[in-house]
């Protein structure tokens, strides 16, 4: 995937948003909403580091519980004052109660010598800040300032900032992030810092973190003070749209009238509003006339209520994919009670009866997901909405659902297809770019 910067100032940002360009402090630029009111802490409560999904998966009561006792410790560790939120360096984050799944946050901050902080995304720390004249955290990245995903793995994309863009202390400092599912982009003071990278899960690295959680404000070691923290939800066309990137080196595979370039059923599948929908009660597997080895396909899809579909991977053209080709990847109403207690390697983005995808990534049903397949050799990852929700080698598969075997599995290319199981599932915006 081509990374976001271009895209996202040439779609929609036309104009970066800056803190001297708001009207009084506090007051929201168009479109946004303010999340700190300037004259309380209305919409906010207190978390430390804590992995967000334990606490979100409370009964509500004992959430309410666990909110309300952490507001004494905030009355001790938080202050206003001239329409800034300051913090003395200690206790717990100031919290949203709001969770958020893909948006735009704009923050203000200045900070002092020593101090050490950041934003948690979604309950997860963090983009950092911190004093990068500490020589003694050289060692650990100071001196390349804030703003990188700090506890991104080392040497990941997004670890650390691009580019040094803090300012002297005494000043105010503004972000603007950009977080689409597990993808984050990161401005410092109008300096690009973090590309479209992957934030991982600090608290589990095997697992993506959660599709939607808190803003958070952390602080500790020193007095912080923030201000125009403002939020932009932003909806799936949007996101999908920016999500895709560029169309450098993707060639479409579907002209969005009818099924030119296609082989198989196509009679048990239409072409509607630019999309190709398996007719209900109809399936059958349709695939590319040209094959592909190693590939990255892209498209974005809607589920009805229910609905079910599959990807055909290296499909040799005949069969059933999910066995003699390479795979099937499962396209899947997840939310369906009819689906409620199927094997984990049925569930959408699974390469079929082998390996598990994560779930809890897709849009609610009828809403356009966006999805990418990366195909390399033996390994297939599957990136939903801007989060990874597999990244398996197949080769290593010797496990497989009902103990049936996949002799496909194995194959190095053939067709790419829609494998339709009598669900009105549609697709549209399909393209594909060769790797080999």
């Amino acid at each position: 995937m081509k990374k976001l910067a271009c895209n996202i100032s040439s779609l929609l940002f036309v104009v970066i948003i800056s803190a001297n360009v708001y009207g009084a402090i506090n007051e929201p630029p168009p479109g946004f909403k303010a999340l700190f009111n300037g004259k309380d802490l209305t919409g906010w409560w207190g978390a430390g580091t804590e992995d967000p999904r334990k606490w979100m998966a409370l009964p509500p009561d004992e959430l309410k519980k666990k909110k309300e006792s952490s507001l004494s410790d905030i009355a001790k560790h938080w202050k206003l004052e001239n329409g800034e939120l300051v913090n003395d360096g200690n206790g717990l984050y100031l919290t949203t109660e709001q969770n958020f799944r893909d948006f735009e946050l704009l923050v203000d901050y200045k900070t002092v010598p020593k101090a050490d902080s950041g934003i948690y995304l979604k309950g997860c720390p963090q983009v950092q800040i911190w004093d990068y004249t500490d020589k003694g955290k050289f060692s650990i990245g100071s001196d390349k300032g804030s703003g990188g995903l700090w506890n991104n793995s080392p040497g990941s994309p997004g670890k650390d900032p691009l580019v040094f863009a803090d300012k002297p202390f005494g000043e105010w400092n503004h972000f603007r992030i950009i977080q689409l599912g597990s993808r984050t982009t990161v401005y410092l003071n109008d300096k690009l810092v973090v590309n479209n990278a992957i934030m991982e899960n600090y608290f589990n690295k095997k697992l993506p973190i959660p599709p939607e959680g808190p803003i958070q404000l952390q602080t500790h070691g020193g007095e912080i003070r923030w201000r125009n923290i403002f939020v932009r939800e932003i909806d799936q066309s949007e996101a999908n749209r920016l999500l895709r990137g560029s169309d450098e080196g993707f060639v479409p595979i579907f002209n969005g009238k009818d099924f030119e370039g296609w082989a198989g059923p196509t009679d048990n599948y239409e072409v509607r509003d630019g999309s190709i929908v398996c007719k209900k009660g109809k399936g059958g597997t349709i695939y590319t006339k040209e094959e592909y080895s190693d590939f990255i396909v892209r498209l974005e899809i809607k589920l009805p209520a229910g609905g079910n579909n599959g990807l055909a991977i290296r499909y040799p053209g005949e069969g059933d994919t999910a066995y003699v080709g390479m795979c099937e990847l499962q396209v899947l109403d997840n939310t369906s009670p009819n689906y409620a207690k199927l094997d984990p390697r049925q569930y959408h983005g699974s390469a079929y009866g082998m390996v598990a995808a994560h779930r809890g990534y897709q849009r609610p049903v009828g809403e356009w997901n966006y999805q990418e397949v990366t195909v390399v050799g033996s390994k297939i990852k599957v990136e939903l909405n801007g989060t990874v929700i597999l990244d398996c080698d197949l080769s290593k598969v010797n496990e497989y659902m009902n103990n049936s075997a996949h002799p496909g599995k194995n194959r190095t290319s053939g067709y790419f297809g829609f494998a339709g199981h009598n669900d009105p599932v549609m697709f549209r915006n399909i393209s594909i770019k060769r790797l080999k």
